[in-house]
């Protein structure tokens, strides 16, 4: 079972007007299966500390623990590979490359490490079936509606088995429909594939699925 510590978390950043306190001792715990949700208003700190989380900024105060290890103080290639092995991450805009397949999309992680195997492939195809997406493994992006592309980035993020799966607005671009859908699906796939899930979001609907919530202010 992972465990996600975060002790006592700050972030500052200094301005020719002085400095900007962005983020004020944040501190929570989770265990596999468990969601949280970072709720406030713009200007409160989500994307500040959801980037944190995925070591894509160091805090200037407090420790991020995954599993024991202190991301926090892990050399900038001990990082990519941290990044790479434990993290998923799922931005409010899919980012798929439109020349690939949905299928292609999933699996492009791998490229650059080796070469793909059936196993590889099998997985993808699966987790692109648990995403509602069984008849569109060959569809380039151009041809997907918004909420399957979506869906194509829910799969990619999964995909290597992440610890910590983190969301930034995943739901902030789609319709309400949409938007409860892909909501529900990430809680259900935190739970399936035994994750650690926050996410940031405005939306007060999606918020409530989670196991905690945790607020900020300005």
């Amino acid at each position: 079972m992972s465990q996600l510590v975060v002790d006592h978390i700050e972030k500052e950043y200094s301005t020719p007007c002085g400095t900007i306190q962005a983020l004020r001792q944040c501190s929570f715990q989770l265990d596999s299966s468990e969601s949280l949700a970072i709720v406030g208003p713009s200007g409160s700190g989500k994307s500040t500390l959801l980037s944190i989380l995925g070591t894509l900024e160091p805090p200037s105060k407090g420790t991020v623990l995954l599993d024991e290890i202190n991301i926090t103080s892990l050399s900038s290639s001990e990082t990519i590979f941290f990044r790479r092995k434990h993290l998923g991450i799922i931005f409010q805009d899919h980012f798929l490359l439109p020349q690939c397949s949905a299928l292609e999309n999933v699996l492009v992680s791998l490229l650059a490490e080796r070469r793909i195997t059936k196993q590889d492939q099998e997985r993808a195809e699966l987790l692109l079936e648990r995403v509602g997406l069984k008849d569109r493994f060959h569809h380039r992006p151009g041809e997907l509606s918004g909420g399957e592309c979506q869906r194509v980035s829910i799969a990619r993020s999964i995909f290597r088995n992440p610890k910590l799966l983190l969301a930034d607005e995943p739901t902030g671009s789609l319709d309400r429909s949409n938007a409860d859908s892909i909501a529900q699906l990430l809680f259900e796939l935190t739970q399936t594939e035994k994750m650690i899930f926050v996410l940031a979001t405005h939306d007060p609907t999606v918020a409530q699925l989670s196991t905690k919530i945790f607020p900020l202010v300005v």
